[in-house]
């Protein structure tokens, strides 16, 4: 499942901002996120939903993917899925996760809509934001509460408040981890850094904290502002010097193994089979 959406940026949109959505097609982004959770007014839910499938198809125009954040309360998201269901929406991210039951209930509430549409089974994917210290503890059950469950991510704002604590990356690191652990458990994907969201005045320090989230094992991240996507593009996909070590190292490996050893040694360093998997697994992403 995890190599079907390699996503290495996701870019919010608030789904009524129509000169955002023209745009969006410019800003490089493996997809974007149609939100009508937080970046909409409760009294401009309503039109933003029913523009939804028109601006899918224009962020999507150069062949990128279109995801929808719902909203968190149960009567507004299931108006949400009647209205945003559909073969220009890939995936909805849903906000707020608080249990496995939670995303069940939202995947049987596609599936009818998916029937009814005559849309294919298990079309649209799920996204589960983790949002609150109290999930922490769910979140193997969350991770595999449903086949239609892509990725995990974390709504970082929200959870240091929960905790009480500053979304200071020194404090997010511990549940970042967490989150990825249980992510890889479940063969889903881990997407996010360990940083406020919102903090996006500093590319530099943007810089170092996207290469961090790769270092610790995210595969992606959401994002709200444009200059983030070419930063999150570039961390999250290998160097040509990342690739070529790799593929020395899988060499020297095969080489070795071939006349009976299970280690070589490579660059003063041990190279054995999980440093090779490593390897590997790096090369995997150049299909994004």
């Amino acid at each position: 499942m995890t190599n079907l959406i390699p996503w290495r940026s996701l870019l919010f949109l608030p789904a009524n901002n129509q000169k955002f959505i023209d745009k969006a097609h410019t800003r490089g982004a493996d997809g974007y996120i149609l939100d009508l959770e937080d970046s909409i007014p409760p009294d401009h839910k309503t039109t933003a939903r029913a523009n939804i499938v028109t601006a899918a198809k224009v962020v999507a125009k150069d062949g990128a993917d279109t995801l929808v954040r719902i909203n968190s309360g149960l009567r507004l998201a299931i108006r949400d899925l009647e209205a945003v269901i559909d073969p220009q929406v890939c995936a909805i991210v849903i906000p707020k996760v608080s249990s496995a039951g939670h995303v069940q209930l939202i995947a049987e509430t596609i599936e009818e809509l998916e029937h009814e549409k005559q849309m294919p089974p298990g079309y649209t994917r799920l996204i589960a934001q983790i949002e609150h210290v109290d999930v922490m503890s769910k979140l193997d059950e969350i991770a595999n509460s449903s086949s239609r469950l892509v990725a995990m991510t974390m709504g970082t704002e929200d959870l240091s408040l929960s905790i009480g604590m500053e979304p200071i990356t020194e404090a997010l690191v511990g549940p970042c981890q967490q989150l990825i652990m249980a992510c890889r458990r479940a063969n889903i994907i881990p997407m996010g850094f360990p940083a406020s969201i919102a903090d996006f005045s500093d590319t530099d320090k943007f810089q170092v904290v996207a290469e961090l989230a790769n270092k610790i094992g995210f595969s992606g991240a959401p994002c709200v502002h444009p200059m983030q996507v070419k930063i999150l593009n570039q961390v999250f996909m290998p160097s040509e010097q990342q690739v070529k070590q790799a593929n020395d190292i899988i060499q020297s490996f095969q080489q070795q193994y071939e006349q009976g050893t299970g280690a070589t040694n490579f660059a003063n360093k041990m190279i054995d089979l999980p440093v090779v998997k490593r390897a590997e697994n790096l090369l995997k992403r150049l299909n994004r």
